[in-house]
């Protein structure tokens, strides 16, 4: 029996939760039960390999397993863009091999097509737009960036235009920025409503246990799931919850469990958003990796997105929370000094699942044990493309994207600690020194 050594704990300050409707959270599951089919995490992933496991064996129960509530973990905490483009870091022009990006664009495209078409179908409030993104840049170094991701975007033959430094205020009011590259097919949403609604729509074979953590797990001809009110035993299992895999014995030491932080600010007021000017709803990504992700949200707030920590335990830092609130103050100052009196609401943080080499793990792990895992940011389309394709690969499908996700080499390794935390924490510090303004 292999003990379940950490469980999410996020922080209570979700600005994303709190705004988001409210609904009816499911019971913890009680007792002894057997199931064929149980996913451990209801995030994108999770939710998406239940609902088509639930659709490809419509005689079978469907067990969901979430740890905490649904939309209040990770799923919910992200910025809220469903990308379509590739963007690999690792290359000069952000996308690397043009027939795996054209491939990795397929799988974005469907990932954003199954969720489109679950909130049209559902009728789920979570304010989703295709409303396109903003990459915007302040420095010169930044701008560079813009320049080669023009041209990978022409390679790859995909939309985009380019808004000058003095044009840039029409369209997000700010005239912090230098240049915007502006690219038309994202999807900006509220991530913990999405969440929220994905959950309530689930076909009626699936059964959903909130407020669930698994303590315990026994793997064999059966895999028994224990908790502290009882067990689970599962024919087939599928792990769906990024970083927390590793605790159940799976790519240990390949996923890297870093936190981002945000804070979102009050409503603005009439004559706030008249003196912000521009577009009432949009999304701006930095040039550098490092630097604030903003958005202007539907109810006329700010989100402000920045600064990073290595949380190897997998739990929430207060100290990095009060720190680094202070930290979006600042970016919120610079970008907007026309409003001067606004204040935040809500800071939190969330958590990533990155992998040193930028892959993610899609397949079987072991003897009933199924998984997909480590979404390396992109956890809204990548999370539900996956989910669904693994559900379709069980069920004996084949196709040119699963046959894709199934060649990846996955995470790699990482080094031993304490060498692990001595290297991210300098790359993480020297990535927001060096961020400068985009930060």
């Amino acid at each position: 029996m292999l003990k379940v050594a950490a469980l999410p704990a996020d922080d209570k300050n979700c600005g994303w939760y709190h705004t988001s409707p409210k609904r009816q959270v499911k019971a913890k599951h009680v007792g002894n039960s057997h199931a064929r089919w149980v996913i451990i995490g209801a995030g994108y992933t999770g939710l998406a390999a239940a609902r088509q496991l639930a659709v490809r064996y419509p005689d079978d129960e469907v067990v969901l397993v979430e740890a905490q509530e649904v939309g209040f973990g990770t799923a919910g905490r992200n910025a809220g863009f469903a990308i379509d483009l590739p963007h690999d870091i690792g290359a000069e022009d952000y996308i690397g091999d043009i027939e795996i990006a054209k491939t990795t664009l397929k799988l974005n495209l469907l990932g954003q097509s199954i969720l489109h078409s679950l909130v049209q179908e559902h009728g789920i409030d979570c304010h989703m737009r295709a409303s396109g993104k903003y990459q915007a840049a302040v420095e010169t170094r930044g701008i560079a960036v813009l320049e080669a991701y023009q041209r990978g975007l022409d390679k790859l033959g995909q939309p985009y235009e380019v808004i000058s430094g003095q044009d840039l205020p029409n369209h997000i009011g700010t005239s912090f920025y230098k240049r915007g590259l502006f690219t038309p097919g994202t999807m900006l949403l509220q991530p913990s409503a999405l969440v929220k609604g994905l959950a309530d729509s689930l076909p009626s074979n699936v059964t959903l246990y909130e407020n669930t953590p698994i303590i315990e797990v026994e793997y064999g001809e059966k895999v028994i799931l224990k908790h502290e009110s009882g067990q689970i035993t599962a024919d087939k299992l599928i792990l769906a919850n990024n970083a927390f895999g590793q605790r159940f014995g799976f790519l240990k030491h390949t996923m890297l469990p870093v936190f981002l932080y945000a804070s979102l600010s009050r409503p603005l007021t009439e004559q706030e958003q008249a003196d912000l000017g521009g577009k009432s709803f949009w999304g701006v990504i930095p040039s550098d990796p490092f630097g604030s992700t903003v958005r202007r949200t539907h109810d006329n707030r700010i989100l402000m997105r920045n600064s990073f920590s290595f949380n190897p335990n997998q739990q929430p830092k207060q100290h990095c929370l009060d720190k680094f609130v202070h930290r979006h103050k600042k970016s919120f100052e610079r970008r907007f000094p026309m409003l001067p009196k606004v204040d935040f609401e809500y800071t939190w943080s969330g958590s990533l699942a990155l992998s040193q080499n930028h892959k993610g793990f899609f397949g079987q792990l072991a003897p009933n044990v199924y998984g997909a895992l480590c979404c390396n940011g992109l956890g809204i389309t990548r999370g539900t493309v996956t989910g669904t394709l693994l559900a379709d690969w069980i069920s004996g499908e084949r196709n040119e994207l699963i046959d894709f996700l199934l060649s990846s080499s996955g995470p790699n390794r990482v080094p031993p600690e304490p060498f692990l935390s001595i290297g991210v924490n300098a790359t993480l510090w020297w990535g927001q020194m060096k961020a400068g303004l985009e930060s």
